[in-house]
């Protein structure tokens, strides 16, 4: 099977040309093309109208094509300062470091991007956005004339994102260009001049989206392709602009998935039952958790809302036991309980699907069946029996269950795309039979299309009975998918709104501007 299929992309000198398509369309193998990192078996690539014929990481670094990944590649044990020498300075076994002038040029560079971040800190002591900030100042350290954005704003705060735009502004002010990666359409009609769309490994448009587009007749090109039609993609000069808006919202979706999607969000289907978590006064001083009170019945969608720090995903480390309340109470089913570890909150019925699912969710290595069994290790092999027909069973159930796209149950978790391998971490808890699901970012990166199937799990799943306690940082998801929705600023919650809720009144509790029950 091949993962592109004569791909054609041209990127003009001073344009932001954004790439999209669903999880598995064959994004990331293009970008890993261009980057060197893959050898294309057909067509061509030209960078600066010059044809390259066999292009490496190495010999992409010195072209001056730069890659920020969603998921940073710094080396944890050393100082933001020492990362960004690594990548910019030249390496010589004899070269004494200039230690003052590396830290001079990593706060210079940090500063750049307006980030307030100490050139002298760890890197493993940095939250997600302030590693990916990093990798920006290191590419444009690196004074690199194209630059690849792959998902960058899935982990930013609301103040970061408007930093990292202002950045991709500059950078297209500077004749730079730049091949934007994003799920979120609306960061696409922001910044974009172009939008190319890729379905099932072929290029299927290229439209102008209403932005500044250069004038391809008065630029020189850069080619990449598999297969035979050539793809360009330019960096050098930019020509006379126009205006070109072909696109919205809708028709793109469409172009994406090859359909409709006009349920993203599905209705309700289930009503709510019985109380199945209760929080009276709940505290963490470890996690910054203060005075919580809330309550999640069987059948219902609890959203949390907040702005990033607010205490959402320590909360949910409080319930799973990884950082244990020290003041409140805990009841699930009416009855108090102590959860000290998530061994506790395993075998008192509650599952936690993290965040950072490549960190904590997927053991990328794994094959799809192992990573779905991990939290029932010991029921599918008991004492010393090897049963993996029991578990090649269960995880073909769930890939069934769940439309996971995977070649078999022994494909290793990486080879999925991320809304597959979201299914597969939820997978790993629904396998516990819990009775309350805690989802912190569900459809974080993942497409449209992969974002539609997994909320009508989530509804399957509360219709079914279960509990869900679902944190999110998009707001229209929280509204949408929410049958109630509790708001969060400063470690507690500062509101419990209806799930329909005005997107105003949910931004007005998390920013503090109102206080108040349902």
């Amino acid at each position: 099977m091949r993962a592109l299929k004569g791909v054609s992309f041209d990127l003009l000198a001073g344009e932001v040309h954004a790439l999209l398509g669903e999880n598995g369309a064959g994004k990331s193998t293009l970008i890993k093309v261009i980057t060197g990192a893959h050898q294309p078996d057909g067509g061509s690539i030209e960078i600066n109208g010059e044809q390259v014929a066999h292009l490496t990481p190495a010999s992409a670094h010195k072209l001056g094509i730069a890659c920020i990944y969603q998921q940073p590649a710094l080396f944890p044990d050393l100082t933001v300062a020492e990362n960004i020498g690594l990548r910019l300075e030249p390496s010589s076994p004899l070269k004494k470091v200039n230690w003052p002038a590396r830290r001079t040029r990593a706060t210079e560079l940090l500063q750049r991007i307006g980030a307030e971040i100490s050139p002298e800190a760890e890197v493993r002591s940095l939250s997600m956005p302030e590693q990916q900030l990093v990798e920006i100042a290191c590419a444009l350290g690196a004074g690199a004339r194209i630059v690849i954005m792959d998902e960058p704003t899935a982990s930013l705060t609301q103040k970061e994102q408007h930093l990292l735009f202002a950045v991709v502004k500059d950078l297209r002010a500077n004749g730079v260009g730049v091949i934007y990666i994003s799920h979120r359409l609306d960061e696409i009609f922001q910044l974009a001049d172009r939008v190319t769309v890729l379905r099932d490994g072929e290029s299927v448009g290229t439209h102008a989206i209403g932005a500044r587009v250069c004038d391809p007749q008065q630029s020189k090109t850069t080619k990449n392709a598999m297969e035979s039609p050539k793809a360009e993609f330019d960096s050098t000069s930019c020509g006379s602009e126009s205006r070109a808006p072909e696109m919205n919202e809708s028709s793109l979706i469409k172009l994406m998935v090859g359909r409709e999607v006009s349920a993203i969000y599905p209705p309700s289907e289930s009503e709510a039952g019985n109380v199945v978590l209760s929080l009276k006064h709940l505290g963490c001083s470890a996690g910054g958790v203060r005075d919580v009170s809330l309550e999640v019945r069987a059948g219902e969608v609890v959203g949390m809302a907040g702005l990033v720090g607010a205490g959402r995903t320590e909360l949910a480390r409080v319930l799973f036991g990884i950082t244990p309340a020290d003041s409140g109470e805990i009841l699930l089913n009416g009855e108090r309980v102590t959860i000290n570890s998530a061994q506790e909150a395993v075998a008192h019925g509650i599952a936690y699907v993290p965040e950072d699912r490549r960190r904590h969710g997927v053991i990328l290595e794994m094959p799809i069946a192992h990573n779905m069994t991990m939290a029932i290790h010991r029921r599918i092999f008991p004492g010393a029996w090897l049963r993996f027909g029991a578990e090649k069973q269960l995880a073909l159930d769930f890939i069934h269950n769940l439309g996971v796209k995977a070649y078999g149950t022994e494909a290793p978790g990486g080879s999925l795309s991320g809304g597959n391998q979201q299914k597969v971490s939820l997978a790993r808890w629904l396998a516990t039979k819990p009775k309350l699901l805690i989802l912190d970012e569900p459809t974080q990166g993942v497409d449209v299309g992969a974002k539609s199937e997994i909320h009508k799990i989530i509804r399957h799943l509360a219709k079914e009975g279960l509990a869900v306690l679902m944190i999110s940082s998009d707001l229209p998801e929280v509204l949408g998918m929410s049958d109630r929705i509790a708001v969060m600023r400063g470690g507690t919650i500062t509101a419990m709104l209806p799930g329909k809720s005005d997107a105003h009144e949910v931004m007005a509790a998390a920013l503090g501007q109102k206080e108040g029950a349902e």
